[in-house]
């Protein structure tokens, strides 16, 4: 990759009010800076929502005016430049920069469904390894604070790095844990690596720097807005290789991360909870629906290293062909409709190609369930084994 490009596409990252799609179609309609800065209000009416234009024209003429009083005219070298002088800008702050074009991108990240164009960051980059995300709730009881850093102490200790918000509760809890144990944390933010949110945890902020990062899809000097943690939460759970939910209520930012998280097919392990806690309806829903329950940090992380293990080196080392399950033709309608996501007996029901009662329906996947074809993981909801 050429300089020039890489401090175009920092600009074009930068625009952080814009969703990464948005950033994507710019980068495949404009690859010269100096075509992108030509575009007058009528062009971008034509590509961009109204909010968007205003905020593209804005940026423009910001470029433009530093361009003029600084360098004194709009020659293309200028321009240059101008870009030049923001990339440098990071390295000054201590920021680093990395784009889905460099190798250094995370890998994990890379194969998300809306990857961030590019990531800035102060301390280092997560490498390709295993790592857990903890989430939870900021207002956490003394079980979820217990059940948090104890897990965090337990992954800090044996190397696994733990990646979450850095928001006080359960998150900054188990990141604090893993650091204090010597391991390795990572804080994603939703505002700038420069600016510290919340202020209470400027000390955790400090130590994730020198023992693991900090990282941000947003510029630096972006503050720390509502909306922009929800995009946030796709780029905590994708980084990690599975997420742990220790408390959460049922409205809250954690089940935005964990429906993210699924997408992703990262696995999602639960801290069961009291029925009497508010703090973990959330928690006991989601077991419900067929998430894994979280027992214990040992056998937590022995699935994960065999998960792990599997993945990077079982398919390539097995020579055997795996034969494929023999499947009484009566059950073969419903055993085409389950895959690893669990499944009420109405939904496979209402989506099978023949017409069957749903009582039939239901011995039918017992009868699979027997036979070691499929498994119940709670009342009513069916997966393959």
């Amino acid at each position: 990759m050429t300089e020039d490009r890489l401090w175009y596409l920092q600009w074009i990252a930068s625009l952080w009010e814009f969703p990464g799609k948005t950033k994507q179609m710019l980068l495949s309609r404009f690859p010269d800076p100096e075509e992108l800065f030509r575009v007058t209000k009528d062009g971008w009416e034509e590509l961009l929502a109204p909010k968007q234009v205003e905020i593209i024209l804005r940026r423009q003429e910001e470029a433009l005016a530093d361009v003029r009083a600084r360098l004194g005219n709009l020659a293309g070298s200028s321009l240059r430049a101008y870009l030049k002088e923001q990339y440098d800008n990071l390295g000054r702050q201590g920021i680093s920069f990395v784009t889905m074009e460099q190798e250094e991108y995370p890998k994990r990240l890379r194969e998300i469904p809306d990857p961030p164009l590019g990531i800035y960051y102060k301390g280092k980059l997560p490498e390709d390894e295993i790592s857990v995300s903890i989430i939870g709730s900021r207002d956490c009881s003394g079980y979820g604070s217990y059940v948090a850093s104890g897990l965090g102490k337990y992954l800090g200790e044996r190397g696994i790095p733990v990646i979450s918000g850095m928001a006080r509760g359960i998150d900054g809890i188990s990141q604090q844990a893993a650091l204090e144990a010597g391991g390795l944390s990572y804080g994603v933010l939703g505002c700038g690596v420069d600016v510290c949110y919340p202020k209470s945890n400027e000390r955790l902020y400090q130590k994730l720097t020198a023992h693991g990062g900090i990282l941000s899809e947003y510029p630096p000097g972006t503050p720390p807005a509502p909306f922009n943690f929800p995009p946030r939460n796709r780029i905590v759970s994708g980084l990690s290789q599975a997420v742990v939910v220790v408390e959460a209520a049922v409205k809250s930012g954690t089940s935005i991360t964990v429906s993210m998280a699924l997408d992703q097919g990262r696995d999602v392990y639960v801290v069961p909870g009291r029925v009497t806690d508010r703090l973990s309806d959330g928690c006991n829903r989601l077991i419900k629906q067929g998430a894994s329950v979280f027992t214990d940090p040992k056998s937590f992380v022995e699935e994960l290293q065999e998960t792990y293990f599997l993945q990077c080196v079982g398919p390539k080392k097995s020579k055997a062909k795996t034969k494929a399950p023999e499947v009484p033709k009566e059950l073969q309608g419903l055993w085409a409709l389950l895959d690893h996501t669990p499944k009420s007996v109405e939904e496979l029901q209402k989506n099978l190609a023949e017409p069957l009662a749903i009582q039939d329906c239901t011995i039918r996947l017992m009868e699979l369930t027997l036979s070691g074809l499929a498994k119940q993981v709670s009342p009513g909801q069916f997966c393959k084994a």
